[in-house]
């Protein structure tokens, strides 16, 4: 189970264990960010820092 590091919402994974989501790169560390994250917001390596 993964969540969302904006929203803290629970992210829907796909039968291999995938995300339905991306993960985004901020300080050299991978976050995981939801789909309607993604779209909300555009500004996302600012808003996680």
């Amino acid at each position: 189970m993964v969540k969302c590091d904006a929203c803290k919402e629970k992210i829907e994974e796909t039968f291999l264990n995938k995300i339905k989501g991306t993960y985004v790169k901020v300080d050299g560390k991978p976050k995981a960010v939801c789909m309607a994250c993604q779209k909300k917001y555009k500004d996302l390596k600012e808003r996680l820092s």
